[in-house]
């Protein structure tokens, strides 16, 4: 059984009196424990829409997403297991980092754990951890500096913090080097395919060639459909 399995998405938007329009179309692939996959495509393809229904984060018109055997969508009690599974084996890096602006970056490195669905093994603290996370991503020297203090590129490496802080399965990437420099950008790629203890999956969307070269797999998206 694959780690992560897409089966026959379909995502559709209605408006009222308008034709409905079709952002996926029948979209289906697997993703293996620890592997690495690029989804590319033109801007409106579809990439972004996918990948927040990879994460939960957005309904599908028809499919489903199942994380280790797990739906997410079909099924008695779905919504409840949906934020739980996202809570405790999905991490999240979003192209605009999405950090909050009035904590320090320890804190936000230690959200994952505030929100009373995912935890960290007994005896292990979550503040340890978090400031052993940002030492790996280069940031153990600047602990109490708020988001508005660093540079883009160290945003985005207390975000990657932030998604690994509860050892996730899977990351989901969005466009994770759209905001940097090349020279920045490669650093966040190798920090993203190296930093965890053990191997974890990764769906990265970009529109850098750059960065689908380093993935296992490219997959291209084009008018909702894997071509």
């Amino acid at each position: 059984m694959s780690l992560l399995e897409v089966k026959d998405i379909v995502k559709e938007y209605r408006l009222p009196g308008q034709a409905a329009i079709r952002v996926l179309d029948g979209v289906s692939f697997a993703v293996e424990a620890g592997e690495h996959v690029a989804v590319v495509g033109r801007s409106g393809a579809g990439k972004t829409t996918l990948l927040n229904i990879l994460g939960g984060l957005d309904k599908p018109t028809l499919g489903d997403v199942l994380l280790d055997g797990q739906p997410f969508f079909s099924g008695r009690g779905a919504a409840g297991r949906r934020v739980k599974l996202r809570a405790t084996k999905i991490g999240f890096v979003f192209q605009s980092y999405h950090l909050l602006p009035e904590l320090d970056i320890v804190e936000n490195v230690m959200l994952p754990t505030m929100t009373g669905f995912a935890g960290l093994p007994d005896g292990e603290r979550p503040r340890v951890r978090a400031c052993e996370l940002l030492a790996k991503v280069g940031l153990g020297e600047r602990l109490h500096h708020l988001p508005a203090e660093l540079s883009g590129g160290e945003q985005q490496r207390v975000a990657l913090a932030r998604a690994l802080m509860c050892r996730p399965e899977i990351i989901l990437a969005d466009e994770p080097t759209g905001n940097l420099d090349a020279l920045t950008g490669g650093e966040i790629l190798k920090l993203l395919f190296e930093v965890n203890e053990t191997p974890v999956a990764c769906v990265m969307v970009t529109h850098a060639a750059e960065a689908a070269a380093r993935c296992d797999r490219t997959l291209r998206l084009d008018r909702g459909k894997l071509v």
